[in-house]
């Protein structure tokens, strides 16, 4: 029989999207204040997946991802996807968002993300947020699956997320 254990400590980003860079950077001060020191963040990339945020955003749509270099617990995700909508909130703009932030984990062998639609492949966690595992690890890679989204599994994303879990098994052995 398999006994419970702690949740693993993990390594936190953020993926936004965004029109107008000024809000960008108003989100990473306060992504900042709240999650602590950046590790990277990755260089501004054009989103054009789909149309879902045109209206809300404005278009052209750029895509950044910040890594952050405290380590979280596994079990944080569903609070700061919480955390993350308020601070949406508190930048909109006539009740349209000007940033969109979507929190996720890197582990050793997955990437999870947040969010607040319930799917088949969703897991709820609490208060309103499931998870999905997005990227798994495997052949020294990072690898999409059926549901993941198109930009994640695009080469450029893939290549991101494995420096990233570089630099994440980096962090794991400061720690030990």
């Amino acid at each position: 029989m398999g006994k419970p254990g702690k949740p693993k400590k993990v390594l936190l980003f953020i993926g936004t999207l965004f029109n107008d860079e000024e809000y960008y950077f108003k989100a990473k001060e306060i992504l900042e204040s709240i999650f602590g020191e950046i590790l990277f963040e990755s260089a501004k990339m054009q989103w054009n997946y789909s149309n879902y945020y045109s209206d809300e955003l404005g278009s052209p749509i750029q895509r950044r991802f910040i890594f952050f270099k405290n380590l979280i617990s596994e079990e944080d995700l569903a609070e700061i996807k919480i955390k993350t909508n308020e601070i949406e909130d508190s930048l909109s703009l006539e009740g349209k968002r000007k940033i969109n932030l979507d929190p996720g984990y890197l582990g050793l062998a997955k990437i999870v993300l947040a969010t607040t639609k319930d799917y088949s492949h969703r897991i709820y966690l609490k208060k309103g947020i499931y998870a999905e595992v997005t990227l798994i690890f495997k052949n020294s890679s990072f690898q999409p699956h059926i549901n993941t989204y198109r930009d994640y599994a695009s080469e450029e994303y893939i290549k991101l997320f494995n420096l990233a879990r570089t630099l994440y098994k980096e962090l794991i052995k400061k720690e030990n």
